[in-house]
């Protein structure tokens, strides 16, 4: 806990933005620190000095050379919070140091989607410098947990240039981290950079955009899972299946009751494949079958036309055979006698072979 304590006494205060010592003082070493908020005291009480405040006094008060003062200012320059006002031509180290609004900064150069368009915000390479906001900072810090590491700061530099890039938020590129760590167990920027590009491609730059293709991802999975299980494979499904059955969702707009229907008629089959199921699930289509209610009926409507088809057939009479061979000859002569008779002739036609 931290607290002041009450005090009827003042002998003036510096109004420091907050700005400044949450984001711009972690980045300095402390000389820069204390010759910003040294110079920083005397801009704020301007003409109630006796004399005009120079870079010589404030390294004669602070104690150090008037080399670090001249460094500090440089260095703050660099980073926008300055800016050098030549007092002489002679004299390089003789100027005058304005001190820019760190509201107006950070909310045109650091805030994400401000008032300025992306080619006037702040550089990669300042954003790093400057360790930018506490969503970039929460952002660094979950990233070095997830990968059990500190993040060098090249990688820090190429996330924040990926995320510039495909126009990406914190939010997001975490959940790549917890993707590529949960299912891959791959921590390298270019397999990070990999997912996002992908995202982007799918129009997924926020986290709302995100969890809704999660969400259909989750179905599709299902959907897989639940297609498998019907037919009876105990394999995972290749990406070629993958498309096919996404076709029903995406393209033919089936749920997937519909589609389980369609499962069921593997039955008919000995080898039950998904070309198969695509092919009565097109058929449906063609057919504008939208609910199980509707294939049912189409169903019963095929079984008994199929059954009509087979009792046609069983009742027709076979044609007669308009062409005679000698068989049919040999039984027309035959039925004309008695078998007492046709024995009779039999054996006379013996007698007389025999007699020859």
């Amino acid at each position: 806990m931290f607290y002041k304590e009450k005090s009827d006494v003042s002998f003036g205060q510096t109004p420091l933005d907050n700005i400044f010592i949450d984001i711009f003082m972690p980045m300095s070493n402390g000389t820069f620190v204390m010759v910003y908020i040294l110079g920083y005291r005397y801009a704020c009480q301007g003409g109630e000095l006796e004399s005009p405040p120079s870079n010589m006094m404030i390294a004669r008060n602070l104690g150090i050379p008037l080399s670090d003062v001249l460094g500090a200012w440089s260095f703050w320059e660099e980073r926008g919070l300055i800016k050098k006002h030549a007092n002489s031509s002679a004299d390089e180290t003789d100027y005058s140091v304005e001190f820019m609004d760190l509201k107006k900064l950070y909310m045109e150069k650091i805030m994400p989607g401000t008032q300025k368009s992306k080619s006037e915000r702040i550089g990669v390479d300042d954003l790093i410098l400057l360790n930018e906001n506490e969503s970039i900072q929460s952002m660094f810090n979950f990233i070095n947990d997830t990968i059990s590491r500190e993040l060098v700061p090249n990688e820090k530099r190429r996330i924040l240039e990926i995320m510039e890039k495909y126009n990406m938020t914190c939010d997001v590129v975490k959940m790549a981290y917890t993707q590529a760590m949960s299912k891959k167990g791959i921590k390298n920027i270019s397999y990070i950079e990999s997912i996002l590009r992908n995202w982007y491609d799918l129009k997924i730059t926020n986290m709302q955009q995100l969890e809704e293709h999660i969400g259909r991802q989750g179905e599709k999975i299902s959907l897989y899972s639940e297609v498998f299980k019907a037919l009876g494979f105990a394999r995972p499904p290749s990406a070629e299946e993958k498309k096919v059955m996404d076709s029903w969702t995406d393209s033919m707009h089936f749920d997937i009751e519909l589609i389980l229907k369609a499962c069921s008629r593997s039955k008919n089959t000995s080898n039950p494949s998904i070309a198969y199921i695509n092919g009565i699930l097109r058929n449906w289509h063609e057919k504008g079958i939208k609910t199980v209610e509707d294939a049912e009926l189409e169903i019963e409507s095929r079984a008994k036309n199929q059954k009509s088809l087979v009792r046609h057939k069983s009742t027709d009479k076979p044609a007669a055979n308009p062409y005679k061979t000698k068989f049919h000859f040999a039984e027309e002569r035959s039925s004309r006698y008695t078998p007492e008779e046709f024995e009779k002739i039999v054996l006379e036609s013996q007698k007389k072979r025999f007699n020859k």
